[in-house]
This record gives C-alpha cells, sequence and structure tokens, in this order.
C-alpha cells in the first residue's frame, strides 16, 4: 500500500491536511526511484520522534517552510543579485529574493538585509571580506588614484592585499563560548587576518567588558566580534559598540543562536544589536526556526560590498532555500512567534534551575538566553563525551562542549551543552523542563567510566540498566503528549 494510500485510510476526510497530502504522494513517488533514501528520511523522522532534541543549535522548522525547499526552484543558477543577474530567466528568483529581504528587514528593523549565504560561516565570511573591501581596499585605492582595483599594478595590487591580510580581528575564544569563525587558529577567520581573542573571567565565566576594551586597545582590531555559540548570559551591545568606536573598529555581531530572541522581542535595549551594530550576521534555523542557512543584516555603508558576496566569495544562491528563508521570515513576524520566543527562556531558566537544584555545576549560574552549559567533570566525574553518549542511550540528544580552560581538551571536553528551543517548539513549558532536569541528574548520577584495557575509558559507560530503561519510558511518554508532526504517517 502506497504512504497515500494509508494516509487516506487511516486519517478522516475532514481532517486531513494539505501538507501531509503533499508529503505522501513526494514520498510514494521517491520511494519508486530511490526506496533507499526514502527510508532513511522516514527514518529520521522515526529517530527524532523518539529523542529528546536539547541540541541548542537545532530546532524543528515548519511543514510550510520544509515544502517550499522541495521544488524546481533548485534548478535556477542565479549569481548576482535581486534584478541584478549573471544570468537570464531570473525573473521569478528575483521577486522572491526580494521579498526575503523584505520580510528579513521589517522584522529586524535594519537597512539592509543579504539572505543568500549557504551557512552562519559563509556569512561570516562574507561580512569580513566585506568590512576588509570597504573600509581598508576601497579606501587604499583610493589613495593611490585609482577607480578600482583592476587599474591597480602588480606592486600596487600586492601592496593593498598584504595591507587587507594583515588587518586583526578580535573575537570571543572557543574555548570561552564564541565560534570557530570568531579567530579560531584553524579557521579562515584566522587566515584571512590576525586574530585575537578575548576570554570570560576564569572565576564568573562572565564577559569582562573592561577586559575586552583593554585588549582592543592593546591591538586595534579593524573588526570586533560581539557573539557567541557557548554563552548562557546576554550580551550588552551598548557596551560593545562603545569599545569598538574607541578604536575605529566595525562592530560585527554574531547572532546566529540568538536571531528568534531578537525577532520574537525578547533581547530588547542594550542587548538588543539592531540598534548598535555596524553588520550582523546570523544563521535562519536555530531559534528564527528557519530552513539552514545563514544572512546578513548591514548599514547602508556596507550594502554594495555585500551583495557582491556571490559570486566573489559565495557560491551560487541556493533559490529553493531562500524561498523557504521568506516563509520562515513571515512566520516569524507574528504575535505567536513572539510568544514562543519569551517561552524558549523561560524554559531555558527552568532546565538550568533544576539542574543546579540536583548540584550540577551550571556555568555562569543560569541562563538569559535559549542555552546553557553543566560541567560533568569534577562533579559527576565524566567527561563531556561520555555524558553525550550516556545521554543519548537514554534518548537524549544533546552535544558536547568545551568549558573555559579546559582541561580535557576540544574532543573528549568536560562540558555539556543544552538548548529548549526545540523542545519549546513541541509545545513543551517549564513544568517538562524540570522534569527532564530530574531525569538528565538521576542518569548521569547513575552512569560510571566503562573499564578499558588501561584504566578507565574517556568515552565509554556503564549505566545503571534499570536506572536507563526508566528514564527511556519517561522520555516515551513525553514525547507522545508532544508528538513531532504529528500529520506525517509513514507506518
Amino acid at each position: 500500500m502506497s504512504y497515500l494510500e494509508n494516509y487516506f485510510n487511516r486519517v478522516p476526510r475532514e481532517l486531513r491536511k494539505s501538507s501531509a497530502i503533499a508529503y505522501m504522494a513526494a514520498f510514494d513517488h521517491l520511494k519508486t526511484n530511490n526506496p533507499f533514501i526514502i527510508e532513511k528520511i522516514i527514518q529520521e523522522l522515526q529517530d527524532q520522534r523518539c529523542f529528546l532534541k536539547l541540541i541548542a543549535s537545532e530546532n524543528y522548522c515548519s511543514e510550510a517552510v520544509q515544502l517550499a525547499m522541495g521544488n524546481w526552484l533548485t534548478d535556477k543558477y542565479a549569481e548576482g543579485y535581486p534584478y541584478h543577474r549573471f544570468y537570464a530567466g531570473c525573473d521569478n528568483i528575483d521577486a522572491i529574493e526580494a521579498t526575503c529581504v523584505s520580510e528579513a528587514k521589517t522584522i529586524f528593523q535594519c537597512d539592509h538585509a543579504y539572505v543568500q549565504p549557504h551557512s552562519g560561516a559563509d556569512a561570516n565570511l562574507v561580512a569580513f571580506w566585506a568590512v576588509l573591501v570597504a573600509r581598508i581596499q576601497n579606501k587604499e585605492v583610493e589613495k593611490l588614484g585609482k577607480k578600482n582595483i583592476n587599474d591597480l599594478s602588480k606592486e600596487e595590487h600586492e601592496q593593498v592585499r598584504q595591507l587587507l591580510v594583515n588587518q586583526k580581528v578580535l573575537g570571543m575564544s572557543l574555548n570561552s563560548g564564541g565560534h570557530l569563525t570568531h579567530g579560531y587558529r584553524h579557521n579562515i577567520s584566522a587566515k584571512m587576518m590576525q586574530a585575537f581573542c578575548y576570554e570570560v573571567d576564569s572565576n564568573t565565566h562572565l564577559l569582562d567588558y573592561k577586559k575586552i576594551s583593554e585588549i582592543a586597545k592593546q591591538e586595534n582590531p579593524a573588526i570586533l566580534i560581539a557573539g557567541y555559540s557557548a554563552y548562557s548570559r546576554r550580551i550588552n551591545f551598548a557596551k560593545m559598540r562603545e569599545i569598538a568606536d574607541s578604536v575605529g573598529a566595525v562592530l560585527l555581531v554574531d547572532m546566529a543562536h540568538f536571531a528568534g530572541l531578537v525577532a520574537g522581542k525578547v533581547m530588547v535595549g542594550e542587548y538588543n544589536p539592531i540598534p548598535y551594530e555596524k553588520k550582523i550576521t546570523s544563521t535562519t534555523h536555530k531559534t528564527l526556526r528557519g530552513p539552514r542557512g545563514g544572512m546578513i543584516l548591514c548599514q547602508k555603508e556596507f550594502k554594495e560590498v555585500v551583495d557582491k558576496g556571490c559570486p566573489i566569495t559565495l557560491g551560487g544562491p541556493l533559490p529553493h532555500v531562500i524561498a523557504a528563508k521568506t516563509v520562515a521570515f513571515k512566520e516569524a513576524n507574528t504575535s505567536s512567534f513572539c510568544a514562543y520566543a519569551e517561552q524558549i527562556v523561560k524554559n531555558a531558566q527552568a532546565l538550568a534551575n533544576g539542574l543546579i537544584y540536583h548540584g550540577v555545576h551550571v556555568l555562569t549560574g543560569g541562563t538569559e538566553n535559549h542555552l546553557m552549559v553543566f560541567e560533568v567533570s569534577s562533579s559527576l566525574g565524566l567527561t563531556g563525551l561520555q555524558a553525550e553518549n550516556a545521554l543519548r542511550q537514554a534518548h537524549f540528544t544533546v552535544n558536547r562542549n568545551s568549558i573555559p580552560f579546559d582541561k580535557n581538551g576540544p574532543w573528549f571536553t568536560s562540558g555539556i551543552r543544552i538548548g529548549t528551543a526545540a523542545l519549546t517548539t513541541l509545545g513543551m513549558k517549564e513544568q517538562e523542563m524540570t522534569q527532564i532536569a530530574d531525569w538528565i541528574y538521576l542518569l548521569l548520577k547513575h552512569t560510571k567510566p566503562a573499564k578499558a584495557e588501561k584504566g578507565n575509558s574517556r568515552s565509554l559507560v556503564d549505566i545503571d540498566s534499570s536506572i536507563l530503561k526508566e528514564i527511556q519510558k519517561h522520555i516515551s511518554v513525553l514525547l507522545k503528549r508532544f508528538p513531532l508532526y504529528p500529520d506525517l504517517i509513514f507506518d
């Protein structure tokens, strides 16, 4: 029996959803062409339905967002930007992307939006390049009395190039909760510029704005990055802008993790980056609840350069993903989205407080956003990798994470990072978060490092089987109360 026939047999006509019918029909077609792929896609849905998704960088987007990606827009090559393409036949792509830009500008109240980046890393790369071109290259070319770099001699071009690669960027270190693209030595950000980092305070694990200011005045960076991937407090963007201005740096805000909290009007005043930015980068998934992708918000100064991100820095745009971003941005400009964003923070605080109640060391003593990092090494006798493996067996999906000044290094780590965006999307609230905190503590309390040939393993674990089964059962019951995409029936 086909998926569509099964759906019609099981769901009364008045309860049928057009989105579900679309999925069933599409999957029936794909099954005839590649049954292995459809098997794995459906299995992924079943897996996600059985696990509590606590990864801070993941979420669930709407079926409308997903369906916007699965169509013939993917067949178009649309290098350039709306109404200025290198290929003919982009009329519809122009209209879609222009609408996407307009929706983003409406949500975030910014001068300009660039919606082509394929990821947050891509967005940061374009942003770095745009600052270097607008603030360094173009001014130097002007000093040389030329119109653009094509007019430069080989010697002049090398002079400009050397000037570009010797600019400085200052961002939060990866160990303190920053991101790979904020100047980590192995990342391209530390290859195209001289990278310097600021750390959180060694005791409080909080940002020290006075210390950041001191480093900025010492190094005089061209770019000061404010943003994080594993920092549980809000950033004071007014202070960061003041620091940037004091040394003539461009303030670049990476709000990949908290874009949904900005769109949902949870981060306001000095904690809202929009009034203080020169340039903002972000992903479009995570808390924003769109498709996987990136974007740049910027002031008019950088519009022309940023719009040339493709083909100068990026590969060709993905029109089908831009269509999905448009759908997601429209969803984000609603009162229900604001309620969802507010609940994310309430849930995170309830989860953090629940762990703290059990004596678990939550970094910074709590959270003001959607995520937190808790330490498992000294308090529970586990590495982050061991805790991650144990939690996965119990049907939690999390990721291990370094803590500041981590003695276990970046692979095994001493911490676990968790976030509440996905579970909030499912409809869970504070009561469920408290229960989840109880289960996390109960599991890890009854987890020990497994024996290896030489001492204890740093990755494998032994878990009390009765506790493991108990928690698996609790999670199964909870997820049945908050089903993922309940209208999709494939069994």
